[in-house]
This record gives structure tokens, C-alpha cells and sequence, in this order.
């Protein structure tokens, strides 16, 4: 049982939903990400998604975009991201965190390398955009023999003839991308959302978290309501982008995580 399993199964016990954030590490720069992440989980975080910085994303909006340049431009790299991770486990073993990025770093490194370095440090799962099921032996199946949860996205064109195929071989949680199109963009709609979940969970046991166009306290509660539990990514960044203060950041995270939890 992997730590993002263990946080599922305890909050099913509590009956509560969950809540997942989404920070890019590096932005701005790899102490304040590393100051934000540390403040997480006592803002209510769950399950900590660590976005690592890409030249060329393909998933995300123009806000999550410009956070992984900033991050660039002040030197964040995939070791760094990994240094990161370590650094957190110093002070928290329990807290499941995946990585969400692009391959190309990945394969860059090695797979084997990669995959090592990452149960090493203490990552939990990883979410990689531009793998389809099609390329599952390209990293998803060694990282589910390494121990790590591969969680796939569906999205609302993932029909009934596509969704078996998403599923297969995904582990941890389904994300499911509450709208067509980019990170930050639209706002999610519940009553979207809670068919498409029922959809899904006819397929799958595994919980269903959605994401993209989560922005408030009040949609966090609504979303999480139809589903086992939402993330929000571009709302946090936007703190961040603002050059707010870290507590008031993670003031803000504990709103919405108040908001997950209430539902």
C-alpha cells in the first residue's frame, strides 16, 4: 500500500473528501517553493502535487506556464525537484507526494535512474501529461514495478470506449480534468461533474479527483461533494505569481482545503 492509498483509506474512514494542491517547484525560487511545501499539509493539503518546471507544457494555462519559467529562469532542474522532495521527507514521512510534468526530463535522465532517484527521495506517484496508455511500457509499468502509482487524467471527451483503456494500468486515483481545455481557464461545474464521476466509478474503484477550474473555497466544496475529492493548481500559483507572503499563501490553501472538507 503506497502513501497515497494509506491518505484514501484513512480519509474513507473519517468520511472525508480530499484535498490535493498543486505547487510548481522552484517558483519563484527553490527556497519559497520549498518554504510553501513545507506549510502544506498543516493547511489541510492531503496529497501534494509537485509540478516539475518544462519548456514546453502542453496541459497547462498561461498562469501554471509562467510559473514553471520563472522557476526555470531562477535554476530549478528535475535534480533539484528531487532534492526538494528529500528535503521535505526530513521533516514529514507521511504526506503522499506526485510528481505532475512531461516525460522528456524523464527520459533524459533514464527511466531506471529516474524511477530509483524517486522512490530514493520519497515520491509516491507521478503524473505524466503527454504518456498515453499506448506507451504504458515506456514508464508506466516500471514505475508501478517500482512502487509508484501512475495516475492518469480522463477528461470529459474520454468516451465509454476510450475510459477502459485510461484506466487500465492507472493506480493511486483517476484525476479527472473537470473541463475541455487548459489549467486556470474555465470554472468547474458541479452538476458537469458529478455524471461524469458516476461514469467513471461504473469502470473503476479507484477515487476520482478532479481538477482544473477548482479557484475557490466555495467550488471546492461543490466539486469535492460530487467526487472523492478536487485539486487545485492554478489559484495557489496565482498566490504565488502575486508575491504574497508564504503564510498568507498557505492561509489561502487552508481556505480551500476547509472548503474540500466540508463537503
Amino acid at each position: 500500500m503506497t502513501r497515497i492509498d494509506a491518505t484514501f483509506a484513512k480519509l474513507r474512514a473519517e468520511g472525508k473528501k480530499a484535498f490535493v494542491s498543486y505547487i510548481m517547484a522552484g517558483d519563484p525560487d527553490l527556497d519559497t517553493s520549498l518554504a510553501v511545501m513545507k506549510g502544506l499539509p498543516a493547511a489541510g493539503v492531503d496529497i501534494i502535487e509537485l509540478g516539475v518546471p518544462f519548456t514546453d507544457p502542453m496541459a497547462d494555462g498561461p498562469t501554471i506556464q509562467l510559473a514553471g519559467q520563472r522557476a526555470l529562469e531562477a535554476g530549478m532542474t528535475l535534480q533539484k525537484t528531487l532534492d526538494m522532495v528529500r528535503t521535505f521527507r526530513k521533516d514529514d514521512a507521511d504526506t503522499p507526494i506526485v510528481l505532475m510534468g512531461y516525460y522528456n526530463p524523464i527520459y533524459n535522465r533514464g527511466v531506471d535512474r529516474f524511477l530509483a532517484d524517486a522512490q530514493e527521495v520519497g515520491i509516491d506517484g507521478l503524473i505524466v501529461v503527454d504518456l498515453p496508455p499506448e506507451e504504458d511500457e515506456e514508464l508506466c509499468i516500471p514505475a508501478q514495478a517500482a512502487g509508484l502509482n501512475f495516475i492518469r487524467l480522463a477528461t470529459p471527451t474520454t468516451d465509454d470506449k476510450r475510459l477502459p483503456k485510461v484506466l487500465t494500468n492507472t493506480s493511486g486515483f483517476v484525476y479527472y480534468v473537470s473541463i475541455t481545455g487548459i489549467t486556470g481557464a474555465a470554472e468547474a461545474q458541479a452538476g458537469d461533474v458529478g455524471p461524469e464521476v458516476a461514469r467513471m466509478k461504473a469502470q473503476t474503484d479507484l477515487p476520482i479527483i478532479v481538477g482544473f477550474g477548482v479557484k475557490t473555497p466555495e467550488t471546492a466544496r461543490a466539486i469535492a461533494s460530487v467526487a472523492d475529492g478536487c485539486v487545485v493548481g492554478s489559484a495557489i500559483v496565482s498566490q504565488v505569481a502575486a508575491g504574497k507572503p508564504v503564510d498568507e499563501i498557505l492561509a489561502f490553501v487552508k481556505s480551500l482545503s476547509d472548503g474540500a472538507h466540508a463537503a
